[in-house]
């Protein structure tokens, strides 16, 4: 089934324009990339669009995921449950990360 844009393209027509506000800044990296790598703007914010969702579908990239193999750091190490103890475990591994402070020691 074909949706209503598609009705209203024009017979040859690659895409449809987009018109896009960018900062001063946002418009320097576009002709920085396009110099760099020799590609029209469009085609730098193509590949800025697919490499965005590559980043969002890819599985290991996800925070959920991410969790999976954490708990092999604490197994043989102590008599810990971990799976029946995961939020204190892993909260444990956070405080840890944490800088100590030495106004509060």
């Amino acid at each position: 089934m074909a949706d209503s844009h598609d009705k209203l393209r024009k017979p040859g027509r690659l895409g449809e324009p987009a018109q896009v506000y960018l900062t001063d800044s946002d418009q320097a990296r576009l002709e920085r990339l396009t110099v760099q790598l020799r590609a029209s703007k469009s085609d730098v914010l193509r590949r800025g669009l697919e490499a965005l969702e590559l980043q969002h579908m890819e599985p290991t990239a996800h925070p959920v995921l991410q969790l999976i193999g954490m708990a092999d750091d604490h197994a043989g190490t102590d008599t810990t449950d971990v799976a029946r103890e995961h939020d204190r475990v892993l909260a444990g591994d956070e405080e840890a990360s944490w800088p100590v402070n030495a106004e509060n020691v």
